[in-house]
């Protein structure tokens, strides 16, 4: 076989009927408006956190859309809570009062049950 330098990756595909979308449910029950989002980007444009950091609302967005949980509380903590992405947001989404519900969700998440389990 041949080597040109690249390779095809295989096709990645989430089955959402079988993804875990608790935390997302919670966080449109905390937050309504978050059910307006078009995903348009305009949050993740003004965002002042994304000038010192790789911060990106829309990648948490998306990744909470589809149950990948797994570095959305990381990436959450970078958000300085400026409010600008809330006040850009042409579908009215508060994006300020969704990020503090999904952290409160997740640390909730990930705090032990009585029996000092998960």
């Amino acid at each position: 076989m041949a080597n040109f330098g690249f390779s095809i990756k295989k096709t990645r595909s989430i089955q959402l009927n079988e993804a875990a979308l608790a935390k997302f449910r919670q966080a449109v029950e905390a937050v309504p408006s978050y059910k307006n989002c078009i995903g348009c980007g305009g949050c993740t444009a003004t965002c002042s956190a994304r000038q010192f950091t790789d911060f990106n609302i829309r990648k948490v967005h998306f990744s909470l859309r589809r149950g990948q949980y797994e570095s959305v509380a990381q990436e959450l903590q970078k958000c300085m809570l400026c409010g600008k992405c809330t006040l850009i947001c042409p579908r009215g989404v508060n994006l300020r009062s969704l990020i503090i519900n999904m952290r409160q969700i997740i640390a909730n998440a990930n705090e032990p049950f009585e029996d000092g389990k998960f």
